[in-house]
């Protein structure tokens, strides 16, 4: 599995998730939600938001080293 497929699959898995909580969250409104959101979500959002970008940039340098090599 290359860097960018991995990459492409954390990014939809994400985007999964956050709808099945959009979801979720129709149902479930108090204070425990909120603070589950903010704890946990919030927080591997952003995580993932940024390791994807990390990946793409690791790919892009491992591509260039390939070339370099060849």
């Amino acid at each position: 599995m290359s860097l960018n497929s991995t990459r492409s699959r954390l990014v939809t898995l994400t985007k999964q998730l956050s709808l099945r909580w959009n979801e979720t969250r129709e149902h479930w409104q108090d204070a425990k939600s909120e603070e589950f959101e903010k704890r946990y979500l919030e927080e591997l959002f952003s995580r993932v938001n940024v390791t994807a970008f990390s990946i793409e940039t690791l790919d892009a340098s491992l591509a260039k080293i390939r070339r370099d090599c060849e």
